[in-house]
Parts: structure tokens; C-alpha cells; sequence
């Protein structure tokens, strides 16, 4: 192969796994897991903190508190299946 052709190569190469890693950083489970963690910490807390009135209005269920577990166990959720399933790199053929 010619200087020019390896060159040409190089890019694609090089652009390919930009792409992977860019596909890899926003990958939608790695968004919705985060947004659900650190909201499901944010009502867990609120929950937690819930006052005597606030359990009053909500039939003495705790609502923030199970909002806030359930959040974060969804949460969790997502992060462990990126982690156990992480998105491929596209293939060559996918790219064409």
C-alpha cells in the first residue's frame, strides 16, 4: 500500500473509536441511571425526613421514602446492566 492509502486508513481507524467511545459515553442507560440515582437520593432523603404532618396527608404512608427506593433501585438498575452489558463498537459493516 501506498503512504497516502495507510494514511487514509489511520483516520478511519482513528474516527472509528472515537465514534465507540462516544456511543459508550452517551449511551441512554448511563443518563437514565444517573438522573434516577440522584434523584431517588433526593426523595429517600426527603422521605426521610418526612414530618408527622406530611405522613398525615399521605395516610401515614411514608410516599417519599418508597418513591425514593424505587428511584434508586431502577437507578442501580441501569448503571449494572451498562456495566454487565456495555455497548459494542460498531463493527465495519455497521459503519458503512
Amino acid at each position: 500500500m501506498s503512504d497516502h492509502t495507510n494514511k487514509h486508513v489511520d483516520e478511519v481507524a482513528e474516527l472509528e473509536a472515537k465514534s465507540a467511545t462516544a456511543a459508550r459515553l452517551f449511551d441512554v442507560r448511563r443518563i437514565i441511571g444517573g438522573l434516577f440515582v440522584v434523584y431517588g437520593i433526593i426523595v429517600t432523603i426527603a422521605g426521610i425526613t418526612a414530618s408527622d404532618a406530611d405522613l398525615k396527608k399521605a395516610q401515614d404512608i411514608n410516599i417519599n421514602l418508597w418513591t425514593g427506593i424505587g428511584m434508586l433501585a431502577l437507578g442501580l438498575f441501569f448503571l449494572v446492566w451498562l456495566k454487565l452489558r456495555p455497548t459494542a463498537p460498531p463493527t465495519p459493516d455497521e459503519s458503512e
